[in-house]
């Protein structure tokens, strides 16, 4: 087995409050291969964005990481001084925002934005970046890109301002993508196309990437493994296909009823009932056991962590426990 890009062990991160410390990301734990597409899905607040956020050191004060580790290539990067993660985040890690306007900087060209992290990163001259930048531009689909790099942020529509971000985000040919939701802000018909092109050219240059989104028919179309997040805790991981076929945690199986298909005979869509609880409100046991038609008294009281399953997966729920006696 070779060592994954990415790993990521028992993730805490915590909000001091007035009220005390609120738990947001809970004993997170995950792996990257490289050239791999992880996809991460769960509803809104389950930590994905944080997740991420977590990864390239950009966590909103107060918010810390307060247990657990981060490792590029087997090095420790969640404790390094701010100077040297600047240094990963921008060189080794690259970053596709959900909002492509506050990715860029509306003051600055897009020549300028994309040439001043080029050559802050790679020993380049100002005609060889430029060049750089323009191939990338031409790449991401952007038309007439030598003329268009001297435009303004604003002089672009949503869908070409995300192909700008894209651009960014891989000038310097990082080892991971993070995508957070790169196609919430944009059109239906402009969201695959984005999609396919980090997929595209995060293969070409052999980049993982780590796609955060809520829309399992993305993750379906584009990972090869998917990562469910529930309430900050690890529900299910695994191939992706496996997972969509044949979910084993109850949320995934909410969560997989509730995608449309063209072959749908029944009128409802399944439906989850009631919501994630609030961080200051955490029910014992697991966070699920409100909402889970199956919960037993166990669930009811003892967390359950990810448990091995057949097919490289894990599942965190004490339905699969080898134990299990459950009725």
């Amino acid at each position: 087995m070779t060592a994954p890009l990415l790993s990521v062990r028992d993730l805490k991160v915590t909000f001091p409050t007035r009220r005390g410390l609120l738990t947001a990301l809970d004993g997170v734990s995950f792996d990257i291969a490289a050239g791999e597409v992880l996809g991460m899905v769960g509803e809104s607040g389950a930590g994905k964005s944080l997740t991420g956020a977590a990864i390239i050191g950009l966590l909103e004060p107060p918010g810390r990481i307060s247990g657990g580790e981060i490792r590029l290539k087997g090095e420790r990067i969640d404790n390094l001084p701010p100077e040297a993660m600047r240094r990963v985040r921008g060189r080794r890690i690259g970053m596709v925002f959900q909002d492509p306007l506050t990715s860029l900087n509306p003051l600055y060209t897009v020549a300028q934005q994309i040439i001043e992290t080029i050559r802050t990163h790679s020993d380049v001259s100002e005609a060889e970046a430029r060049r750089k930048a323009i191939a990338l531009l031409d790449r991401v689909g952007i038309p007439a890109a030598a003329r268009r790099i001297d435009d303004y942020p604003h002089h672009f529509s949503g869908g070409m301002r995300q192909r700008v971000v894209i651009a960014l985000a891989l000038c310097v040919e990082p080892e991971l993508v993070i995508a957070d939701e790169p196609t919430t802000a944009l059109d239906v018909s402009v969201q695959a196309q984005i999609i396919d092109l980090i997929k595209e050219i995060c293969a070409e240059r052999g980049a993982s990437v780590l796609l955060i989104t809520h829309d399992m028919g993305v993750i379906a179309e584009t990972a090869d493994r998917v990562a469910v997040l529930y309430a900050g805790r690890l529900a299910e991981i695994g191939p992706v296909r496996d997972v969509i076929l044949n979910a084993e945690h109850p949320y995934t199986k909410g969560l997989m009823g509730s995608i449309p298909t063209l072959t749908q005979e029944s009128d409802r869509l399944v439906q989850i009932p009631g919501a994630m609880p609030r961080l200051n409100a955490m029910p014992p046991g697991c966070a699920f056991n409100p909402r889970c038609a199956h919960a037993f008294d166990r669930c009811r009281s003892q967390r359950p962590d990810p448990i091995d399953r057949p097919g490289n997966r894990q599942v965190a729920c004490w339905l699969h426990a080898p134990e299990a006696a459950h009725g």
